[in-house]
């Protein structure tokens, strides 16, 4: 090999280990981001859950479902698509067009958020009655304002993903759930000693609040950015491409992302379009139908989604990686970044399940005080749910890289063939009384591995991607295991010491999590060279050598 090849051999290695390491930090910056939400998330479910209990939630989970649905097609695919256009105009420094095709894309997604916005608030009374929960029409009007502005903020966010700069998106969500938070409580708190359905409505509209917050706050970082974007197009290359072109492009990556993008949303609206139905057809009286519904979006969403934070930031950081090492066509770095994007997966995921698992009624008891008899009730759904979250992860992660590589029909479908997976899975356990709203639970599960399983496939063959089981799979999960084992022993020994729930509960998580940090290196989960591609993670790996957890 001649001198000038080892040199480029290297080059792309150093090139694709801070490609790495700036997908790290940005899946860091917005999961910090994220549990910063996903904080003032839980300050707004429990003590709304607390105060209207299932029936309330049962309103405003249904009209949740709606708007995400109509969220997704107005809104979701545009910052994936939006991310993935910029990304690939930059990794040729063709800064102009990126912006350009930026722009296009804001003007299509509002006309979309426009029409979505009528659907939901004009169409809120038929679509309440569809769902067997009339009550549900003041909380789907309320929540429809938000789609006005949603794809103003999601088009910018997207704009700055496909720049690798995660700080405006990890920002503005932080200040959406404020508002968010405050305005719901606010008005839910107003209303529910006098009407549950006026109270939902009331929480609903935090979600509209929130959403023009964070556009003002985007407009003010964007308004900030104004001398970066000039020096960007002063050194760009000049490139002559047409709106058409970037039309054409946008098209073809939104419509697949968007349809696939739909599916979750119609996962959820599957449950709440047959849940109710099922159960009254198998005997159960509408109020016990309804809160059995209410368990599952008023107990169980809030806490599963909490590790939907951490999917969500590796997903988004993944996607830019993917598409410029494709565009590249610098198939290690592909590979790198695939196998690092699934193993930080399943270190995150692997022990917020089999946490919530062993811990599951000590925490819906001590997080739901006051409806104490219903959170036990949900139960066993959160355990099964809980699963969902590591089978979630993978597919995202496959669908994630399908998408980055332009394979994007692929996921779709898959995703598609796991809904038709769900609503058979489901329908058929809901009809078992000693089942119930249980088999929902099981049917997202199913959902997930069979659009996962699909998944993997498809990327095998394009990609050829090989997958270390042992590190990405069966070290974190070892190490999870040991950690899991601490809660369920820490949890018995303290309840017997205290006798207190909350303090017991919270004691072992903390205890779980040291263990988990001492688990994981041990086991070799975690490497110094993963560790370090955080940031701060020369830190985090000093800190664990001084414990003498890590050599």
């Amino acid at each position: 090999m001649t001198e000038d090849g080892s040199k480029d051999i290297e080059k792309s290695r150093e090139e694709g280990q801070q490609t790495s390491a700036l997908l790290m930090k940005g899946a860091t910056i917005l999961v910090i981001a994220g549990i910063v939400s996903k904080i003032f998330g839980a300050i707004f479910r429990i003590p709304l859950t607390n105060m209207i209990g299932a029936e309330g939630q049962a309103y405003y989970s249904a009209a949740y479902a709606v708007y995400n649905l109509l969220f997704v097609i107005a809104t979701a695919g545009f910052p994936v698509a939006i991310s993935r256009m910029v990304s690939s105009r930059i990794a040729e420094g063709d800064f102009i067009n990126a912006h350009k095709s930026y722009k296009l894309a804001m003007k299509v997604s509002w006309a979309l958020g426009i029409i979505s916005f009528l659907v939901m608030f004009f169409g809120a009374g038929a679509i309440a009655r569809a769902y067997k929960n009339p009550g549900a029409e003041e909380s789907m009007k309320a929540v429809a304002v938000a789609l006005l502005f949603t794809p103003l903020v999601a088009s910018m966010r997207g704009y700055y993903q496909g720049r690798q700069d995660m700080k405006p998106t990890g920002i503005t969500e932080v200040i959406e759930q404020m508002v968010r938070v405050a305005a719901g409580l606010s008005l839910a708190y107003m209303f529910y000693r006098t009407s549950l359905e006026k109270a939902a409505a009331g929480a609903t509209f935090g979600a509209s609040a929130g959403i023009i917050a964070a556009l003002l706050a985007m407009g003010v970082i964007y308004m900030r950015d104004r001398d970066t974007r000039s020096r960007l197009f002063e050194g760009s290359v000049v490139r002559e491409e047409g709106d058409k072109i970037r039309l054409k492009e946008l098209l073809a990556f939104l419509i697949p992302i968007t349809i696939g993008s739909s599916v979750m949303p119609i996962m959820f609206n599957i449950d709440a379009g047959i849940i109710v139905r099922r159960l009254l057809a198998t005997g159960w009286d509408p109020v016990m139908a309804e809160k059995l519904y209410g368990l599952m979006g008023g107990y169980c969403d809030p806490i599963i989604n909490l590790p939907n934070i951490f999917i969500d930031a590796i997903c988004i950081s993944l996607m830019p990686a993917v598409t410029t090492a494709f565009t590249l066509k610098i198939k290690s770095d592909l590979d790198d970044h695939i196998k690092t994007g699934l193993k930080t997966m399943m270190i995150i995921t692997y022990p917020c399940a089999i946490g919530l698992i062993v811990l599951a009624k000590p925490i819906l008891t001590m997080l739901y005080y006051k409806q104490y008899k219903e959170a036990v009730m949900a139960v066993p759904a959160l355990q099964i749910l809980a699963l969902s979250i590591i089978t979630l992860a993978i597919m995202r992660t496959f669908s994630t890289s399908l998408q980055g590589i332009g394979k994007m029909m692929l996921p779709v479908w898959n995703l598609f063939i796991g809904a038709i997976v769900k609503a058979i899975v489901s329908y058929i356990l809901l009809g078992i009384p000693a089942v119930n709203i249980n088999g929902a639970a099981l049917g997202s599960v199913m959902a997930y591995v069979t659009a996962g399983a699909l998944n993997y496939r498809a990327l095998k063959k394009y990609t050829d991607v090989s997958l270390d089981m042992k590190s990405i799979f069966i070290r974190p999960l070892i190490a999870a295991l040991i950690m899991g084992a601490s809660a369920v022993i820490s949890y018995k020994l303290l309840f017997m010491i205290t006798s207190s729930n909350a303090i017991s509960t919270l004691i072992s998580i903390i205890i779980a999590a040291a263990v988990y940090f001492v688990s994981a290196f041990r086991t070799g989960a975690v490497t110094k060279d993963e560790i370090e591609l955080i940031p701060k993670g020369e830190l985090i790996y000093r800190l664990a050598v001084r414990l003498k957890v890590a050599k």
